[in-house]
């Protein structure tokens, strides 16, 4: 019974780290393209009429 819950915790450490660096990647992914953005938005911003 110790191997198997030994097991469980490997394989839910293993698992909580993968989500944690897909996350980590996700954001910073979202995090430059939001300052793209923002940066294309403020180079554009002279050329708005409104």
């Amino acid at each position: 019974m110790d191997e198997k819950i030994y097991k469980t915790m490997g394989s839910t450490g293993a698992s909580s780290l993968v989500i944690g660096i897909c996350v980590l990647t996700g954001g910073i992914a979202a995090g430059i393209l939001l300052i793209i953005n923002g940066a294309r938005l403020l180079k554009n911003q002279s050329k708005i009429m409104i």
